[in-house]
Parts: structure tokens; C-alpha cells; sequence
């Protein structure tokens, strides 16, 4: 039974939405198969990195009204002042903007930063430029969930990249997010932003490995309560 419980727990989850995806992966592996064996494997291949692709690990959030938790995995490409899209309503004040840059073998499951009330999700067509450009913030295809948080109006934006042309966001308006649950994913490779309200001290640094419901991004206080952890 200990070795049953141990395979269990060392198979990550799928997300059903990748499900469609890895079928057709996994047919299209089997038609090459009947041309050429060395297809065939090419095929499983691919099939065997759209399932790691479409991986949804349970994450351990410290939660706490004072802490901004990475929403992605990835890479921290970008830290600035800049000032928001206009479309998010956050004025034209610069704001501190954290990018997290997912590659095709990162986790592409979003998690919300932070709690609170999403008041506004607002999509906006745009182009696939490569999401590490600091330009695709404003020229990308995006979509950005308002949440009045703890510590005030706070964004989380998902920009679609090169590869990437889907985005999805199953979080609806009006409706209260939890620190690290998931709210959507990007097919395939993309890019997060978090833009943060007035005395939020960024706790990251440029080229580090974030983890999305993990790594925290920013604290509002130096003294900060001690967090309590949520699985999921």
C-alpha cells in the first residue's frame, strides 16, 4: 500500500483542459506510427511534453494580506515604474509592474496574487510579439483581472507571446479570489504581469526562478504577519 501511495503522489495532475490537446497529440502519434516507427516515437514524444505542459501541481501559498504571491512559473524578466494600460483604469501615475515570463516547459496554470474582489476583467486584442520584449505589455493580445484588494486596486495581466494564442480565464466579475487559487492558463509560452499599489516592496529579483501560489513577489510591510499555508 506505501508503494501504492507513494506512485500516487508522485503523478502531478493534469488540467482537464489540456485533456483535448494531449488526445490529439497522442492520435496524431498513432496514424505516424503506421509510416514509421521513428515518427512514432517523435510523436510520443510530444504527446509526453503537451501532458508536462498542461501539468496542475498542488502549491503550498503563504497567505497573508501583506504578501503579492507570483502568479505564474517562470522567470522574472521584467521589474519597472511604468504607467498601466489605460484600459485598466489604474490612472496615469507610474506603478511598479513585475513580469513573469513562462517558457514552453513551464507550469502555465495562473494563480491569483493576491485576495480579494475582482471588479473588472477586461480583454484586449493585440499582436504575438515574444513575451520577454518589455513592449509586449502594451502591444500584446491580453487579459487583465482588477482586483481591490487588502491593500488597495491591484492588476494581474495574462499576455499572450509568440507561441501563445489562447488565453483563458475562468474567474468571472464580481466574485471573490482567494491568494494562489487558479484563475486561468495560457496556451503555449507567455507572459504575466502584476502591476502593484502604492507601498508594495518588491521581494524578487531579475532573472529569478518564481513559482506560481509560492514565491512571493512583493510585501506591503517589513514586519509582516506570519503567513499560514494554503494547499491547492
Amino acid at each position: 500500500m506505501s508503494l501504492i501511495n507513494t506512485i500516487q503522489k508522485s503523478i502531478v495532475p493534469i488540467h482537464k483542459a489540456g485533456l483535448p490537446f494531449i488526445g490529439i497529440f497522442f492520435a496524431i502519434t498513432v496514424v505516424l506510427g503506421f509510416f514509421s516507427v521513428n515518427l512514432f516515437w517523435i510523436g510520443l514524444i510530444l504527446t509526453a511534453w503537451c501532458a508536462y505542459f498542461f501539468r496542475d501541481p498542488e502549491r503550498f501559498t503563504p497567505v497573508s494580506d501583506d504578501l503579492v504571491i507570483s502568479p505564474a512559473d517562470g522567470k522574472v524578466s521584467h521589474i519597472s515604474k511604468v504607467v498601466p494600460p489605460a484600459e485598466l483604469n489604474l490612472g496615469k501615475k507610474p506603478m511598479t509592474r513585475v513580469s513573469v515570463f513562462m517558457n514552453v516547459f513551464n507550469c502555465h496554470v495562473n494563480r491569483a496574487p493576491v485576495r480579494g474582489k475582482i471588479t473588472n476583467i477586461v480583454y484586449k486584442r493585440g499582436e504575438f510579439v515574444n513575451a520577454e520584449l518589455d513592449k509586449a505589455s502594451t502591444d500584446n493580445e491580453r487579459n487583465s483581472l482588477l482586483i481591490d484588494s487588502p491593500h488597495g486596486k491591484m492588476a494581474v495581466v495574462q499576455i499572450a507571446g509568440l507561441v501563445a494564442r489562447r488565453i483563458i480565464c475562468w474567474a468571472d466579475e464580481g466574485e471573490e479570489i482567494a491568494t494562489g487559487e487558479r484563475f486561468g492558463l495560457i496556451r503555449f509560452g507567455s507572459r504575466l504581469d502584476v502591476y502593484l499599489p502604492k507601498g508594495a516592496v518588491v521581494a524578487v529579483g531579475l532573472g529569478q526562478t518564481a513559482v506560481a501560489g509560492e514565491t512571493i513577489l512583493a510585501r506591503f510591510e517589513e514586519e509582516a504577519e506570519t503567513p499560514v499555508i494554503r494547499v491547492g
